[in-house]
C-alpha cells in the first residue's frame, strides 16, 4: 500500500497495520473487562441518551454497537494513509490520527455497554484524544514544527480537557463540561485550518472539510433532539439518534483525516518537519 520505502531509509511500518492491532488489541481488552465487569456497577452514566438499559452485558445495544463505525473509519483513513504516504505532505505527523478515531470505538463502547462512571470516562477521554490531536496538528503546521512538538501540544491539550471536563464549568447546549471541552477542542481545530487555508501551501479538498463539518452539525442537532424526553427518543427502538450521531461523527472524523491527507508538497519540495 503506497511507498513503503524512501530512499535511504528503512521500511516504514504501515499504518493501516498499526491502526488494526490498535483497534483489534482495544475491541479484545473492551470485551475482556466487560465480561468480567471490570469498569464497575451500572450508575447510569450516559442514560440520558435515551435508550432503555437492556438486561445481560451490553446495556444499550444500539448505542453500543453504532460505535463499530468509529472503528472502520479509522481503519479507512489508515488505508487511504498508506496508499498515498508519499504525496501527504505531513503523513509523519498524521500517522497516530487513524488508530485515535478507531480508539473512538471501544472508548464510546465502555460507556453505552456497562453505564459505568469509569465507561463514561473512558467515552470522554477518547473524544479527548481526538479533538486534542485535530487541534495540536493544526497549530503544529501553524508553527511549521515537526513531531515532538505535536506530541507536547497533544498532551497538552488533552490533559487541559481532562481538566476542563472535570470542573463545574457551565455548559450551555453541550450538557457537561466534558463536552465543553470536546467542542472548545473541535474550534481551536477548525480555527487553525481557516488561517492555514490561506496560505500558498494548505490542504486541498475542502470538500472533505465542508463533509467533515457538515456531517458533525447535523450529528449536533440529532444528539441534540434525541436526549431522553426529547422529540427523536424512543427508549425501546433499536433505532436510536444517538446511535445515528455515533455513525455521523465517525463519516465526519474520516471525511477530517481525507482533508488532513490532501495537503501536498508545495512546489514539489517537502517540508522541513
Amino acid at each position: 500500500m503506497g511507498e513503503a520505502v524512501e530512499a535511504g531509509s528503512r521500511p516504514r511500518p504501515s499504518v493501516f497495520v498499526i491502526t488494526a492491532v490498535v483497534s483489534a488489541l482495544s475491541l479484545v481488552i473492551f470485551a475482556v473487562a466487560l465480561r468480567f465487569g471490570w469498569f464497575g456497577p451500572d450508575v447510569g452514566a450516559g442514560a440520558n441518551f435515551c435508550e432503555a438499559a437492556r438486561d445481560g452485558l451490553i446495556k444499550q445495544p444500539a448505542n453500543t454497537l453504532s460505535n463499530v463505525g468509529f472503528v472502520i473509519a479509522g481503519l479507512a483513513a489508515a488505508f487511504y494513509l498508506d496508499r498515498h504516504w508519499s504525496h501527504v505532505a505531513h503523513a509523519r505527523l498524521l500517522a497516530a490520527f487513524p488508530a485515535l478515531i478507531a480508539l473512538l470505538g471501544p472508548g464510546s463502547m465502555a460507556m453505552h455497554a456497562t453505564q459505568s462512571s469509569l465507561g463514561g470516562r473512558f467515552d470522554v477521554g477518547s473524544m479527548y484524544l481526538v479533538a486534542g490531536f485535530a487541534a495540536a496538528y493544526g497549530m503544529t503546521r501553524l508553527l511549521g514544527r515537526g513531531l515532538p512538538t505535536l506530541a507536547v501540544l497533544f498532551v497538552i491539550l488533552v490533559v487541559a480537557a481532562e481538566v476542563l471536563g472535570a470542573s463545574d464549568v457551565p455548559a450551555p447546549l453541550v450538557d457537561t463540561a466534558g463536552n465543553l471541552a470536546f467542542a472548545v477542542l473541535l474550534l481551536i481545530a477548525v480555527l487553525i485550518e481557516v488561517v492555514i487555508q490561506r496560505r500558498p501551501r494548505h490542504p486541498r479538498s475542502w470538500r472533505s472539510a465542508l463533509v467533515a463539518v457538515g456531517a458533525m452539525a447535523v450529528a449536533f442537532v440529532i444528539w441534540s433532539l434525541s436526549h431522553s424526553g426529547g422529540p427523536l427518543c424512543d427508549p425501546d427502538s433499536l433505532l436510536q439518534g444517538h446511535a445515528v450521531w455515533h455513525v455521523l461523527c465517525a463519516v465526519s472524523a474520516y471525511a477530517l483525516s481525507r482533508f488532513y491527507a490532501s495537503e501536498r508538497f508545495h512546489n514539489d519540495r517537502r517540508p522541513a518537519i
